[in-house]
């Protein structure tokens, strides 16, 4: 995980867009889901966990994921300004919109639409993840609730 962290941070450098959400879900998993998937031996497993360690792996990587996606979401704007989209592409032509709706920064009916599935799916991947924080260490539960409830 570390080393697709690393390479999740070089693809910043070489690209701007996403066509889908199959490719926007990679960036995400490179960039975040690896950090979800490196903290799981640090924060350890509950001695009482009933649950398989790739069940609790699987819910540290879908919280990367909901963490970058609503990052992506939040930051549209300042993204924008620097001439990129985090945005499934095929969606937004889908919702009616283009890159230069992004640019221009105007807030209509269809970017509110878009949007609101756009959030939904983030917080599809939440849900996921919260079924395995009772799964960390006690000591290490706080945080990752912290996260999942501030975001």
């Amino acid at each position: 995980p570390f080393r697709d962290m690393i390479e999740g941070m070089r693809s910043d450098l070489r690209k701007t867009r996403y066509n889908n959400f199959d490719e926007l879900y990679m960036y995400c998993y490179y960039v975040a889901g690896t950090v979800g998937l490196m903290s799981v031996p640090v924060m350890g497993i509950a001695s009482e966990s009933k649950a398989t360690t790739e069940s609790v792996y699987s819910a540290a990587l879908a919280l990367g994921i909901a963490n970058q996606l609503t990052n992506i979401l939040r930051d549209v704007g300042e993204d924008a300004r620097r001439g990129r989209i985090y945005l499934p592409q095929d969606e937004l032509a889908q919702a009616g919109l283009s890159d230069e709706d992004i640019f221009k920064g105007v807030v209509t009916n269809r970017w509110r639409n878009f949007m609101k599935r756009q959030i939904k799916r983030a917080r599809m991947f939440f849900e996921e993840a919260e079924r395995g924080v009772t799964e960390l260490s006690q000591a290490s539960r706080w945080p990752v609730w912290a996260s999942l409830l501030l975001y």
